[in-house]
């Protein structure tokens, strides 16, 4: 009997990898962009090249994605300790040697110029799952204590920046992959009570704590500024609540089916601050309203909601941990950035994915996007 081997042609290759992507994730991602370049083109149309800029950002979080997907969970994985070791590594070179910035000490020159703490972003959820993998079947407490300082490390460097945004995204993330490694509730319950009955106190005692000027441990000045501003923005209308009251009247003013296109006063007579990267949120709801604001939850609402569908169906410990942090770090941008442009998180300057401009940022998102695909693929090909 001879066995003949049918040489696939090139175009049969070509479709084979094309045709492997999730049709759901790329369904979602394809509606955001719609709605960031839309966005983008209002907000920023007169900042110059920013419309432009954002599409090629696009663009190249397009082709992180695909290329991030051909890469198997397994060779992943590999890249987990040493990525991990670089970025705490340039971290500490950035708290020696770093580039300050507006009082902020967050880049470092290495011939060219890089913010080192956004590789924790991915570094941290690929260690963490590295972490795990390797304590499969055996995990104690003192595995997740483990985990716990793994954390703090880059957190800590991070935050002491200071960068409160990025830390808050980086803890984020860590702090999905302990849980779904099986961190108990009776564990996290007491940290979550505990936070709520600060941020009651705080809450109940805002008038005497701000106004007298009451210094708070761990916290810089204007970090401290950000909470009281939060808790009462119009204590300082035309100051320090300036962004966040014009943020909250672009929202309120879109009504149900916003003021059209290009039709934003809020946007174009330039009240909102920051309207094409930490306020875009802002300038989309006052142009597109309630329907708008619909249309960009529900596109969210499926990306996650299929990440999580696909990290439950994900066939190690590792590419489930990893799915699943990386898909709740999309919640997390979104609610954050959402948050505070709404009133009800202070700004801490968090991106709106696919929507905010930012090269960085969204070559990031890019990067999520394809471990997901990646993942989903290998799903596939163990079914096969």
């Amino acid at each position: 009997m001879t066995t003949i081997f049918v040489q696939p042609s090139p175009w049969q290759r070509v479709r084979h990898v094309l045709t492997d992507f999730d049709p759901t994730l790329l369904a979602a991602m394809a509606v955001l962009s719609v709605i960031g370049l839309v966005a983008m083109y209002s907000a920023g149309f007169d900042h110059g090249t920013r419309f432009v800029d954002h599409g090629r950002n696009m663009a190249l979080a397009f082709a992180v994605t695909f290329v991030v997907a051909q890469v198997p969970p397994h060779k992943m994985e590999r890249l987990a300790v040493p990525l991990y070791t670089v970025g705490v590594l340039l971290l500490l070179a950035v708290a020696l040697f770093g580039i300050t910035r507006k009082g902020a000490t967050r880049w470092l020159n290495v011939g060219i110029v890089i913010q080192p703490s956004e590789i924790l972003k991915i570094a941290m959820p690929l260690m963490l799952a590295w972490w795990f993998q390797k304590r499969e079947g055996q995990l104690r407490a003192v595995d997740f204590l483990v985990a716990a300082l793994l954390l703090a490390l880059p957190v800590g460097l991070v935050a002491r920046q200071p960068d409160l945004g990025t830390a808050i995204l980086i803890l984020a993330s860590g702090v999905y992959v302990i849980f779904f490694a099986g961190l108990s509730w009776r564990l996290v319950l007491p940290f979550v009570l505990l936070a709520g009955a600060g941020i009651a106190a705080l809450v109940l005692t805002q008038d005497q704590i701000c106004e007298a000027g009451v210094r708070w441990p761990m916290l810089r000045e204007y970090q401290q500024h950000r909470v009281c501003t939060l808790l009462d923005p119009a204590r300082d209308p035309l100051g320090k609540g300036f962004h966040i009251l014009q943020g909250m009247i672009a929202i309120g003013s879109g009504g149900i089916a916003g003021k059209g296109f290009m039709q934003g006063t809020q946007t174009h007579l330039e009240f909102i601050p920051e309207r094409t990267t930490d306020f875009i949120f802002a300038a989309y709801c006052e142009e597109f309203g309630f329907i708008g604001v619909v249309v960009l939850l529900v596109a969210l609402s499926v990306l996650i909601l299929r990440g999580l569908a696909i990290a439950a169906e994900a066939p190690t410990v590792f590419s489930r941990l990893l799915a699943g942090a990386v898909t709740m770090s999309f919640f997390t941008y979104a609610f954050v950035n959402m948050g505070m442009v709404s009133g009800i998180l202070p700004v801490v300057g968090v991106p709106l994915p696919f929507v905010s401009y930012g090269g960085t940022a969204m070559v990031m998102l890019g990067l999520g996007l394809g471990i997901l695909m990646s993942v989903a693929r290998s799903r596939q090909l163990m079914r096969s």
